[in-house]
């Protein structure tokens, strides 16, 4: 902040009895509209040439000022039609006429408004600092709170989104020598930056406003410190409060439970005793919402004892707990393996007239879960029903996940069917969860039953589902059945990507089918992906077993040629075949054609060839000796 503005909102107030500060105007300022101050015409420069006095008046630039306050004290819709009227003139409303219009406005918020807008929006001109500023401190003068910080969080906005560095505090404080003017705004300032997410230079704004002398209302102090706790800005928060103090801003129970808050992210709990006395000191006793939060700190921490301490003192001073309190202390001791206990303490707070509700039920559910008590999670999970308490989607998905983790995903699909009874609604993702838990158990029927019955309801599949489901069809050689789910994938305008091939060409060489695998092999390379290592392996294996030797060293070539896959164990597994037959001529001829294409043996290739090679001379061996 500038020097000489500091030294413009100091010249222009001076403290009022309450700490906050006054406009230094003299008194009978105050005692009509018509004595409010305003801005002489000399601010701004008239234009130089001397012949436009000689021009009408509506086409003398020197008189644009006066010509559209004129028609805005006459009747404010004129502006539309003086706008025709005065056409040639608009190119000489730059910032100082804007000002100087609104500044005559001063008495009247509406017409300023209305002018503003209309300048806005209809002319199409783009306000600048000076001209927001005026209008902001007008309409905040004439009590006009609430469009003044909507002008004020736009301005902030666009200073936001131009990315300019520009300080709206001096902008404002500058503004403050032309015309009344009330200490409101700065209030409103901080809360259009953190309104605007723009935390930093509200604080930044902040810590400038009461190094000038101006006090903050408690309110804006509150703003700003929630909106730092937000962004974690701890050491910030307790500058403020600092601040605070030293200028004499009392806090309020909203000011402690904010603070009990950062305390929280702080990490410091052991100072929370002084701050309660602290708190008490001020005059404010600690209520449901300072014990809430440091109850479910306190079980966030693992700190069980000191949070039931907490739940015992909040008896002891007349604060009974609710079903906040009750589910934090639950949500710990289910963290902690304590399932039973957090059971009795939800029978406790039946016994307090405390009907639990949909969060109190999925903590305690999810605790069981997490133990593999599943019994003890469907039981409450029909008391939660009888209570007439609707499971949501968190209710499904922690109990689907507790099936699955348990390896019965099966009752897991079971569990889903008995809650559509209940016409409970199971988003689609817990489908998706639903449908691969299944099949990692190897039930691809199952899943694709559960996929075509919720279809008919508009489920529709991922690509990453479908390869699911594919897969695991393919993992018990089903592959007829996974090229029907292929089949419906396109049909659903959804491409196959290059794991739904690897899946269905490996399973097809699994299987001896290797017409087919080629043939889908061709359809991926049309497509546009490009195979792996794996899926050549796989095509290999299936030449060796067929004894198609020289289908498998062409495919070889090509894989090596083609897409520069040089796979040591596909080229492995035709050594070994040829060492088998123990043909070291062919064994050796193709060890040359496979160097030229670019293979290089491994300590694999090489034993395996020495084993060929023995194979070999014992053979010559017993046919000499025969």
């Amino acid at each position: 902040m500038s020097k000489d503005s500091i030294k413009i909102l100091r010249k222009s107030t001076i403290f009022s009895s309450n700490g906050r500060i006054k406009n230094f105007i003299p008194q009978a300022s105050y005692s009509s509209s018509s004595s409010l101050q305003t801005i002489s015409n000399s601010k701004s420069k008239p234009l130089s040439n001397p012949l436009y006095h000689l021009l009408p008046e509506t086409k003398n630039p020197n008189n644009i000022v006066n010509i559209i306050y004129s028609s805005l004290k006459q009747d404010n819709t004129q502006l539309t039609l003086l706008q025709n009227d005065i056409k040639g003139l608009l190119s000489h409303l730059g910032t100082n006429e804007i000002s100087r219009v609104l500044l005559r406005c001063q008495s009247d918020s509406i017409s300023a408004l209305t002018f503003f807008n209309w300048v806005k929006n209809d002319l199409g001109l783009k306000p600048t600092t000076q001209n927001y500023c005026h209008l902001v401190h007008i309409l905040a003068w004439s009590k006009e709170f609430k469009q003044a910080m909507k002008f004020l969080t736009e301005f902030v906005r666009s200073v936001k989104d131009s990315s300019r560095s520009e300080d709206v505090f001096s902008s404002l404080v500058s503004c403050c020598e032309d015309c009344n003017w009330d200490p409101v705004i700065y209030d409103m300032l901080i809360k259009a930056y953190v309104k605007e997410g723009m935390i930093k230079e509200g604080f930044r704004t902040f810590m400038k406003i009461v190094e000038v002398g101006y006090v903050p209302s408690v309110i804006a102090c509150n703003c700003l410190l929630n909106g730092l706790l937000k962004l974690n800005c701890v050491q910030q928060c307790w500058q403020v409060y600092a601040e605070m103090g030293r200028i004499g801003i009392h806090p309020n129970s909203y000011t402690f439970n904010i603070l009990t808050h950062v305390f929280c992210h702080d990490g410091d709990v052991n100072k929370v005793n002084d701050f309660l006395e602290k708190m008490e000191e001020e005059g404010f006793e600690p209520d449901i919402v300072t014990y809430n939060t440091l109850i479910s700190c306190y079980c966030r921490k693992g700190r069980l004892n000191d949070a039931f301490y907490l739940y015992r003192i909040m008896y002891r001073r007349g604060v009974l707990p609710d079903l906040v309190s009750y589910t934090a202390l639950m949500n710990g001791l289910c963290k902690e393996g304590k399932v039973r206990e957090a059971h009795q303490l939800l029978h406790r707070m039946v016994h307090r007239r405390l009907n639990p509700d949909i969060v109190s039920f999925n903590t305690l559910i999810c605790g069981y879960c997490r133990e593999g008590k599943m019994q003890e999670s469907r039981s409450l999970l029909h008391e939660m029903i009888a209570s007439g308490i609707c499971p949501n989607n968190v209710t499904c998905r922690i109990l689907v996940e507790g099936y699955t983790k348990e390896g019965r995903a099966l009752s897991a699909l079971n569990l889903v069917v008995e809650l559509e009874r209940f016409h409970v609604p199971v988003s689609w993702d817990i489908y998706d969860y639903l449908i691969v838990s299944v099949c990692k158990e190897d039930r691809p029927f199952a899943a694709k039953s559960l996929m075509e019955r919720i279809s008919q309801r508009g489920y529709v599949p991922g690509v990453e589902i479908y390869n699911k489901l594919i897969q695991s069809l393919c993992k018990n050689d089903s592959v007829a059945d996974a090229i029907l789910v292929k089949t419906e994938m396109v049909r659903g305008n959804l491409k196959p990507d290059p794991i739904t091939y690897k899946a269905l060409i490996c399973c097809l060489c699994r299987i001896n089918k290797s017409t087919e695998a080629k043939s889908l092999m061709e359809e991926m390379l049309q497509s546009g992906m490009l195979p792996d290592p794996e899926i050549c392996r796989a095509l290999v294996h299936v030449y060796c077993r067929e004894r198609d030797f020289g289908k498998a060293e062409s495919l070889l070539e090509f894989f090596a040629k083609e897409f520069q896959i040089f796979d040591p164990e596909s080229y492995n597994i035709l050594v070994k075949i040829f060492c088998e037959v123990a043909d070291v001529t062919k064994l050796m001829e193709l060890q040359d054609r496979m160097l030229k294409v670019g293979f290089a043996p491994n300590s694999l290739t090489f034993k395996q060839m020495i084993h060929g090679l023995w194979k070999n001379c014992g053979i010559a061996q017993r046919q000499t000796s025969c």
